[in-house]
């Protein structure tokens, strides 16, 4: 379990994370979502105790980071893929983190069996693609098979089946008991891995909550419907006392209407339905809806300004 009680952290006037208050349980995927500079990583580092928080606490199974013994043994964390020394083999690489936290050495092999990179066990890894990075870092994470595990975008850099394999792992992981803590941009994916989700804009709480209700809370749910007697269908809505929005293309739509009330209606008055289907919006249109005040970097439609004199042959770096 990872507790934060009003983390906050301040660089000079920047608050860079404001009080913080949320827990992160066993047994379920628990997604970290926000905008860029939103504190993600900052709060993530601090949990991992590289940054020290200018107030407030952290907790890991209730204790500091700093005062666990053996730590890897209590949470495993992938921040950055690239924080691995090139010189070293893959295999030298896990052989130090084990060596350094009393993990047996048999532990190496297994997390690289894991991962996937036995073939390449004992190539340096500066020749590593971006995703055989990620990998490795999975596997430092798993190394001391820890109740806790900590991912920043594990997926950037996979491949689809690799992406397929995190998917699983993450979940695996949660269904062993272990608390799972990852951040991603990417929201098709977190919808499809997450269970809980923690959401921060501007280094402060605004959500934390299940998948579910996320959605559910910041979207809006409606009732599609096509039908060829459009015109009769409308009044027996308006009959019904049902509120009909007239979309595009005689597509007619219900806000938070039952698809069972409407079907039935139109079964009773002989009306042929081409299409009734309830619609929610996606994880990504409702993080878009709640984080609007929240985004601190707005691109703007339209060309990019030409830096005055650069002429019109100028390309960029």
């Amino acid at each position: 379990m990872i507790e934060l009680a009003g983390l906050t952290k301040r660089y000079g006037d920047k608050v860079a994370v404001d009080h913080l208050t949320f827990t992160v349980r066993p047994g379920v995927v628990t997604g970290f979502l926000g905008p860029n500079g939103a504190g993600k990583s900052t709060t993530m580092r601090m949990i991992l105790g590289l940054d020290h928080p200018t107030a407030g606490d952290v907790r890991i199974d209730g204790t500091h980071y700093d005062r666990l013994k053996d730590p890897l043994t209590y949470i495993g964390a992938l921040l950055d893929a690239k924080a691995v020394h090139g010189g070293r083999s893959a295999w030298n690489h896990l052989l130090c983190l084990a060596q350094s936290n009393g993990i047996p050495s048999s532990r190496v092999a297994e997390v690289l069996e894991t991962v996937g990179l036995t073939a390449v066990a004992r190539k340096k890894t500066k020749g590593f693609s971006y995703g055989m990075g990620q990998r490795l870092g999975i596997a430092a994470a798993l190394l001391g098979d820890p109740r806790i595990v900590m991912f920043d975008e594990p997926v950037n850099g996979l491949d689809p089946e690799g992406i397929h394999w995190i998917r699983n792992l993450m979940k695996s992981l949660a269904a062993q008991g272990r608390t799972v803590f990852v951040s991603s941009h990417l929201m098709s994916e977190m919808a499809l891995t997450a269970d809980h989700l923690v959401v921060i804009g501007q280094g402060r709480l605004l959500a934390d909550t299940s998948m579910a209700d996320f959605v559910r809370a910041n979207s809006r749910s409606y009732v599609r419907i096509r039908s060829p007697q459009r015109e009769r269908l409308l009044d027996v809505l308006h009959q019904a006392g049902i509120t009909v929005v007239e979309a595009g293309g005689g597509t007619l739509e219900v806000a938070a209407g039952k698809p069972e009330q409407i079907g039935e209606l139109a079964a009773r008055n002989g009306i042929v339905l081409h299409e009734l289907s309830p619609q929610q919006a996606s994880l990504e249109e409702a993080f878009m809806q709640l984080t609007a005040e929240a985004v601190e970097y707005h691109a703007h439609a339209g060309p990019a300004a030409v830096p005055q004199g650069w002429g019109a042959g100028w390309k960029g770096a």
